[in-house]
């Protein structure tokens, strides 16, 4: 009797998500009983949702920031994954998610432990976040995984955790790749190439860097941008205009060119690497006796960096995975406006009285950085 054909197995995108394993009875210093008195709390900054952030995705404004805290397989909350194998599945939709809402401004900064992040790195490529650096938070010996055996676990301990740094792939209308397009545009207008030096009143960059195909391509600066622009329409073939017109009406302006990028401000001094003992003292948030509620509970100061890094007052920074609201309370205490979501009942009602209890506090100055 010939043996039935095993079924093709179900494309990724297409497979349905298993429901991650559960983390009750791992000794959570903190279980509040019930449901929260109301899914939402709100103030004039910061909008916490009880609940899946998928659900939340589409009703909140496009990001300018996206600060990810989520799955690191290590069961280390209610639904995380119970190893790294489960990673790209569990951030599969919501990478989908972050690509259809964000703009070409979006920064993606995702934390995780080294294994998580390379298993993730692939889904978030797939859909459209550029990898453009590894910043590395070391706790120090004094983290509690630097005082183990190591003839027992036979590795170097681990005291590190990763923040990552995305960016959307640059592209131009219709979805090719932005340098190609540049090229194809300066190329329609019968101009030759050299004159490009000319309208952006340089030497020699707008060919080598501006219009450059290779790794050596550079974004145009707005000013620049502007003036290749105007020049192009002024002398280019008049059959071909517009030239260099995103929407195909009307030339880039700076201001329109420079939200084709996200921001980015690095303070003197500060490199990838983040020397930072773990959260403790006052900041730490514990119950009476002093066992943590949230075992990856980020540092405050670290995560105002990276916000205060990729946004400007009064743009939204995303949250997803709340947990005790650390990115909504930076966000907040640097002028932006923060939309949050958390599963846990136990977290989201905790991080609740964290950033109601700060807005209630005595108004501080701006967080400034280090």
């Amino acid at each position: 009797m010939p043996r039935a054909r095993r079924p093709a197995p179900a494309h990724p995108a297409r497979r349905a998500r298993a429901p991650a394993p559960t983390t009750v009875g791992r000794g959570k210093a903190l279980v509040l009983r019930g449901r929260p008195r109301a899914p939402i709390w709100r103030d004039a900054l910061v909008s916490l949702h009880h609940g899946d952030a998928l659900d939340q995705y589409a009703a909140w404004p496009a990001p300018a920031a996206i600060v990810s805290d989520g799955a690191y397989g290590v069961l280390g909350f209610e639904g995380d994954t119970s190893d790294h194998l489960e990673v790209p599945a569990w951030y599969e939709p919501h990478a989908a998610a972050w690509a259809r809402a964000a703009t070409p401004a979006t920064t993606l900064w995702f934390w995780n432990s080294e294994i998580g992040w390379a298993a993730a790195h692939p889904v978030l490529e797939r859909h459209g976040w550029r990898y453009v650096a590894c910043n590395v938070w070391n706790k120090g010996r004094g983290h509690v995984a630097g005082n183990v055996n190591t003839g027992s676990i036979r590795r170097f301990p681990v005291v590190t955790e990763v923040c990552v740094q995305y960016v959307r792939a640059p592209v131009a209308p219709g979805g090719a790749p932005l340098k190609s397009w540049l090229l194809a545009e300066w190329r329609r207008t019968g101009l030759p190439l050299k004159a490009a030096n000319a309208a952006c009143g340089v030497k020699d960059a707008a060919v080598r860097k501006y219009l450059d195909q290779s790794h050596l391509w550079y974004f145009p600066p707005p000013e620049a941008m502007a003036r290749l622009a105007e020049h192009a329409n002024a002398r280019g073939r008049p059959e071909g205009r517009p030239y260099f017109a995103l929407d195909g009406v009307a030339p880039v302006t700076a201001a329109v060119w420079a939200r084709m990028r996200s921001t980015f401000c690095c303070p003197f001094g500060v490199t990838n690497v983040w020397e930072r003992a773990p959260v403790a003292g006052p900041e730490r948030v514990r119950i009476p006796g002093g066992r943590a509620v949230h075992l990856n509970q980020k540092p405050l100061d670290l995560v105002s960096r990276i916000v205060e890094a990729s946004t400007s007052p009064g743009d939204v920074v995303w949250e997803p995975f709340g947990g005790l609201f650390t990115a909504a309370l930076a966000a907040r205490r640097l002028g932006r406006r923060a939309f949050a979501a958390e599963l846990d009942p136990t977290y989201f009602q905790v991080g609740v009285a964290r950033v109601a209890a700060d807005g209630a506090a005595e108004r501080r100055p701006a967080w400034t950085g280090p």
